[in-house]
């Protein structure tokens, strides 16, 4: 399997690639430093698996570059490698097409067994979370609930809503995410209606509450 690894830390990509090359079904044919990075690598050598981080300050956040190398690059199957044993952020990166999350001090049989997972077509969630997953989204007679108004954003209000967080204009999140400025406003306004916000502060302050300025 041929496998990237994206994280803003130089130390943690070379740990990462040491246990990795150990596997004799597994090779690291390169590593990035972040979302923008990881994307050109999945582009020049089309991996089988990338690792990715959420958080990779101050380039491309591994939210943004997992929404857009799950689309245009489907066959790399994207497992999530984070410090956050969080709900919150599962939901987010699935949403945005990750098939893996893993938590970075899980042993690295985990690792293994959550990259042998995605590559053979399959989901691989942190044991200790699956089960809060699926409480979180199913009743016990079986229907789906949705309780919080943030389940309901679309792929691209959930990569939107950081950036406006951050103050980014909105030239600057049409460059980020290659879509119009038109769109920009577009989802804005949808985010605004659907979490029930009248003004940018309290966008910020929602977005601090679910610690979305972490992506």
């Amino acid at each position: 399997m041929k496998i990237i690894i994206a994280d803003d830390h130089a130390v943690v990509r070379s740990g990462f690639m040491h246990i990795l090359n150990f596997q004799r079904d597994m090779e690291v044919v390169a590593t990035a430093a972040d979302g923008l990075e990881a994307y050109d690598l999945v582009a020049k050598h089309n991996p089988d698996v990338l690792l990715m981080d959420l958080s990779m300050p101050p380039g491309e956040s591994g939210l943004i570059a997992t929404g857009k190398i799950n689309e245009d690059f489907p066959d790399t199957k994207i497992v999530i490698l984070t410090m956050y044993d969080d709900e919150e952020y599962l939901f987010h990166v699935l949403k945005n097409g990750a098939s893996g999350y893993v938590l970075k001090n899980s042993p690295d049989e985990e690792l293994f067994a959550a990259i042998r997972t995605v590559f053979d077509g399959g989901t691989y969630i942190q044991p200790s979370m699956a089960t809060s997953l699926v409480r979180e989204f199913v009743k016990k007679d079986g229907e789906q609930v949705e309780t919080d108004p943030f389940k309901i954003l679309s792929k691209r209000e959930i990569e939107v809503l950081p950036l406006v967080a951050k103050g980014y204009g909105n030239k600057e999140i049409a460059e980020k995410l290659y879509i119009s400025v038109k769109t920009v406003e577009a989802h804005k306004a949808k985010l605004m209606e659907k979490l029930d916000l009248k003004s940018k502060p309290e966008l910020v302050e929602y977005a601090l509450r679910k610690k979305f300025l972490n992506f």
